[in-house]
């Protein structure tokens, strides 16, 4: 992607938009600014914004309502803002799209770093021939097909296997794997990981002994397997 991301700032406070646009600006990025859902959207299909920043406490329409009708037209990448830190507000707000998750107060420093790593992911549909035989990943619609069934997990293990789907064939460690999708400020043993990937694998048929997916590599973390 190249560097001139466009960036919509959505939030009904003025200062948090005055404070996070100066550093949007700063970075050589051209600003967007919205104070509701309504008008969030309304930018987002005039302007294609690289990079949506929405809080999730809006007036009339909420942040999760946005990012769900956005995701009907938009690949943008959304970071969403919030002052309730509560896991389950994270999974919500994974679970219709965002690609990630901030809480009130928040570093602006920590924002733009945010929004640096966010857009070095690939974008859009991960059902890439660099995926294992059978496996199918789309990040917009938030689903998972094996062989073409569709797999019911939940959001935190969708997070959790789109990022193994980042980049088939190399291995991702565990505490990478709690920093990304669990975030920084987690205290918690790498054990959860294990816990996780364990329950994905159930869902996806894969066997840890002969996967045809996900592969463990001892000490270190996980691998999802490319296509041969």
């Amino acid at each position: 992607m190249a560097e001139q991301l466009r960036v919509l700032v959505v939030d009904d406070e003025k200062p948090i938009v005055d404070l996070v646009g100066g550093y949007v600006v700063r970075e050589g990025w051209q600003l967007l600014t919205a104070n509701d859902g309504e008008s969030a959207l309304a930018a987002a299909r005039k302007y294609a914004p690289d990079v949506v920043v929405l809080d999730l406490m809006l007036p009339e329409i909420d942040g999760l309502e946005v990012c769900r009708r956005l995701r009907a037209f938009s690949d943008a990448y959304v970071l969403m803002l919030t002052a309730r830190g509560e896991e389950i507000d994270k999974i919500v707000g994974l679970s219709v799209g965002a690609d990630d998750y901030l809480v009130k107060p928040f570093s602006p420093r920590e924002l733009v770093a945010r929004i640096k790593a966010v857009t070095r992911r690939p974008r859009g549909s991960t059902t890439r021939s660099a995926l294992p035989d059978g496996l199918e990943i789309d990040e917009l619609r938030h689903t998972v097909r094996v062989h073409g069934d569709e797999v019911d997990l939940t959001a935190l293990e969708f997070s959790l296997l789109a990022e193994l789907a980042r980049e088939p064939g190399h291995v991702v460690g565990r505490q990478v794997l709690l920093d990304r999708v669990w975030g920084p400020d987690l205290i918690a043993d790498d054990h959860l990981v294990d816990v996780h990937i364990a329950n994905i694998r159930r869902r996806l048929g894969d066997d840890a002994d002969a996967p045809r997916f996900i592969e463990t590599v001892r000490g270190v973390g996980y691998r999802l397997r490319a296509s041969a």
